[in-house]
């Protein structure tokens, strides 16, 4: 049976272009400090990467700084936010923990912008929250990792703006899957991450708007303009480069997988999942759906033998359980423990969404036959 990959929000296949570029400088070598011809040519392999990144989401190729991954980023972000002033932090009740967990760290008040049912932040409450005292630092994901719900980022920037304040956009969801704009989306700072759009894993970027001040959170010597010490990483900077510019080129073809996504979506609402989000903007490639009666862990196992790979809702930790935090915000607590997150990417076809939505649907009536049975049995 043919494996069907379906977990592309978690890390998307690697390109076949990008390992090409992966092993091409790899086996060339050279620290891109240096100023021999080795060197020289790692340096044109980061500063085409740059350029290409930036292209992806409209910004200078000045304005990226090259990180181990979006967690680094995030916290660079936040961390740059705090030095320039802001006293307090602003996320949504659905951000990544990444971000979560390095407002926590800050050791500054942070306040939490509840969503809605659908995952959509409540742009009232934000406005409310940034007229309180202290210049506030906001961050807001531009779409959910597990539910792929887009944010309105336009909106809540203007209310950002009219406040004084500095906002953080985790576009590493969206980026490659959607058009990105970092000018449109008036973010302060912006993070990727190279391995969602089929790049290699452990590289990330900020993406800084003009004359937003980035303080550097790892010291040391010079790289990254003195923004972030510590050897480019010359083979996992060239791949993101070749995955941004990949990217870039499918926009329009990604837009396509919303039809697969529906279809799919149509046939395991009938067979009695809820689909989270309904209702509201969400990335072509994600759906997230959630039973009841039927633990996460239980439907990965079934499905992984039918070798259909997915992701759980859920996160798995000493053997138990933990609730997804996005469907808990949004309030639907009693399917927090039973969701799956599906979704496709670069390599994804129309046949893949067919073959999960059918063996989901079938499991499931399976699960429910089983369960019926035994009611019946202690009747």
């Amino acid at each position: 049976m043919t494996p069907v990959y379906l977990d592309y929000n978690a890390s998307g296949l690697v390109r076949p272009q990008v390992q090409a570029a992966v092993a091409a400088a790899l086996a060339d070598g050279g620290n891109p400090n240096a100023v021999h011809a080795a060197g020289r040519r790692a340096r044109a392999r980061v500063e085409t990467a740059r350029a290409e990144v930036a292209e992806l989401v409209g910004a200078d190729p000045t304005a990226i700084v090259f990180s181990s991954g979006g967690t680094e980023s995030n916290a660079q972000g936040l961390a740059s936010a705090l030095a320039a002033g802001c006293e307090r932090l602003i996320v949504s009740a659905t951000e990544h923990p990444c971000v979560v967990e390095a407002a926590k760290a800050s050791g500054r008040p942070v306040e939490v912008i509840p969503v809605d049912a659908r995952g959509l932040i409540d742009l009232d409450r934000l406005d409310s929250l940034l007229k309180a005292p202290g210049r506030a630092a906001v961050a807001i994901h531009h779409a959910n990792n597990e539910t792929g719900v887009i944010q309105p980022i336009e909106q809540a920037a203007a209310l950002v703006r009219a406040a004084g304040g500095w906002l953080h956009v985790d576009a590493i969801q969206t980026a490659g899957k959607i058009p990105v704009d970092m000018r449109a989306l008036d973010a302060d700072t912006l993070t990727l991450s190279a391995h969602k759009l089929g790049g290699p894993q452990g590289v990330g970027a900020l993406v800084s708007k003009e004359g937003a001040p980035i303080v550097r959170t790892l010291h040391g010597a010079g790289q990254e303009r003195g923004l972030r010490a510590g050897t480019e990483n010359v083979a996992g900077i060239a791949g993101f480069g070749v995955a941004a510019a990949c990217a870039a080129g499918e926009l329009e073809a990604m837009a396509g997988h919303a039809a697969w996504r529906d279809a799919a979506e149509a046939r395991v609402r009938a067979a009695g999942a809820f689909i989270a989000g309904e209702g509201a903007p969400r990335l072509p490639n994600t759906l997230f759906i959630a039973v009841a009666d039927w633990p996460s862990p239980q439907q990965l196992i079934v499905l992984d033998l039918q070798w259909v790979m997915v992701s759980a809702g859920s996160a798995c930790s000493s053997g138990k359980a933990k609730p997804s935090t996005a469907m808990t915000a949004m309030g639907h607590e009693a399917l927090a423990t039973g969701g799956l997150r599906i979704s496709g990417g670069w390599g994804t076809t129309e046949a893949d969404w067919v073959r999960f939505a059918e063996a989901w649907a079938e499991a499931y009536e399976k699960h429910r036959a089983r369960r019926n049975d035994r009611a019946r049995e202690y009747a």
